[in-house]
């Protein structure tokens, strides 16, 4: 190598770019999880099996003084990691809700009456399964949607996909995690402390008059938001995920120069750093550096704090924490009476909810939505697509075994509930990569 340009070019060319061009692709996340689930089942089922199921177990503390929170490091991945998750969720939710596949009435209905159909469909079924007693209460872990699956697979179709059908089933997702974050909020909320949950509602309140009057530091956010706001509901006996999805939709969303002022001061700014006398060396000069940093802030005010937070922790969720709750909760020990656990009716409701209940949610609406005529199928998208996306939405994954940890005590209704949700979503998966794949172009409807 003769001189650091070259080496940099080098480092760009095979190091820097191919990392960034896996971690913004959807598909690698998705192959990033599906991976850390199956390697939870195979430690699980080897000879590492009781040391990697007692290695969650293991118990820390934070706090000071009297004020100590100890928890499994378990319920640390699922109450704090977790939290994590859904504030990126919630800041999702929030700029479709703005500006997105959900912001138009008109865009927004046909896939948020199907994301309806397809919670309100495998309850039903799961119920007809356990219709009593504790299992009863795992009619949620059918309902939900993982969306980096669903839209992982959708992805390794490449341009066979029709953008439409993409964005149909993003909107879908997007209204499903909305279902979810409310059925956890409303029916999976233990024993309630008011004193706390009132802390956390003044916490709110401060985050939202912070959006109002213009404070914009992110720093600010997080400090109340995990201080107070997260910390207050962990303690209150509501989920603390619901927490962060309420910090997450204070997170200012405008910005703070137009399009138009940020292009003529962006071009006055780079005309002054050309006509700055250049040094010659590696590193830029005194003034230079001071247009540099002009730039940089004026294009952190083009930006809003919710889209510049969204963009930035992404990769830390889909590479990091997803993968890590997907080892944490994925592990399946088989016992030797594995038929008896796979056709348990915990198994067959999760399975079936989520494998036939999802598809006739999502399609059924659909079919009824456009037999009424109260909506239209998208550009290109033919109901062999619909068929497709409604068998993508089946797959359940992260927020189903989120759920199902929060609906049962029992280890046994556990294991019986992975079973029916691992079983169920990786069949959804071919299933609907095989129809999608297959449906070709044609708008019949």
């Amino acid at each position: 190598m003769t001189n650091t340009g070259e080496k940099k070019e080098l480092a760009d060319k095979w190091i820097i770019e191919p990392i960034g061009r896996f971690i913004s692709n959807s598909t690698m996340s998705g192959i990033v999880l599906f991976s850390a689930a199956f390697l939870a089942l195979v430690l699980s089922n080897s000879p590492w099996s009781e040391a990697f199921h007692h290695f969650w177990e293991n118990e820390f503390s934070i706090g000071f003084s009297n004020h100590v929170l100890t928890k499994s490091l378990h319920h640390w991945i699922n109450d704090g990691l977790m939290a994590v998750f859904f504030f990126v969720v919630g800041l999702e939710l929030k700029r479709e809700i703005i500006a997105g596949e959900l912001s138009s009435p008109k865009q927004a209905v046909l896939p948020v009456a199907a994301a309806i159909g397809g919670m309100i469909f495998p309850a039903l079924i799961y119920l007809i399964f356990n219709n009593s007693g504790e299992t009863a209460g795992g009619w949620g872990i059918p309902m939900a949607t993982d969306i980096a699956f669903a839209l992982g697979v959708l992805y390794l179709l490449g341009d066979r996909v029709p953008v439409s059908l993409k964005i149909f089933l993003t909107a879908l997702a997007i209204a499903d995690d909305i279902g979810a974050v409310l059925v956890i909020a409303f029916f999976y909320t233990s024993q309630i402390d008011y004193l706390s949950l009132l802390t956390g509602g003044a916490v709110l309140a401060a985050l939202i008059f912070a959006n109002l009057i213009g404070v914009r530091n992110t720093v600010f956010y997080a400090i109340l938001g995990i201080g107070g706001l997260w910390l207050a509901f962990l303690m209150s006996g509501v989920h603390a995920t619901i927490a962060a999805v309420l910090a997450a939709f204070t997170i200012p969303a405008t910005v703070k120069i137009s399009e138009s002022a940020y292009s003529e001061k962006m071009q006055r700014l780079l005309t002054k750093f050309k006509e700055a006398d250049p040094n010659n060396v590696p590193t830029v000069t005194e003034a230079q550096l001071h247009i540099l940093e002009e730039i940089r802030a004026v294009s952190k005010n083009a930006l809003t704090p919710l889209q510049r937070l969204e963009h930035g922790m992404h990769p830390l969720v889909a590479f990091v924490i997803m993968p890590i709750f997907a080892l944490s909760n994925g592990g399946v020990t088989f016992s030797g009476d594995v038929m008896g656990q796979v056709t348990s009716p915990v198994a067959l409701g999760v399975f079936a909810g989520l494998l036939i209940g999802k598809v006739m949610g999502v399609v059924g609406v659909v079919h009824l939505m456009l037999r009424l005529k109260w909506a239209t199928l998208p550009a290109g998208v033919n109901k062999q697509h619909i068929l497709g996306a409604g068998f993508l939405a089946a797959i359940g994954f992260t927020m189903s075994l989120f759920i199902a940890d929060l609906a049962f005590i029992s280890p046994e209704y556990m294991v019986q509930a992975k079973l029916g949700i691992l079983s169920a979503s990786v069949t959804a998966s071919f299933i609907g990569f095989f129809l999608i794949k297959t449906a070709g172009k044609s708008t019949t409807k």
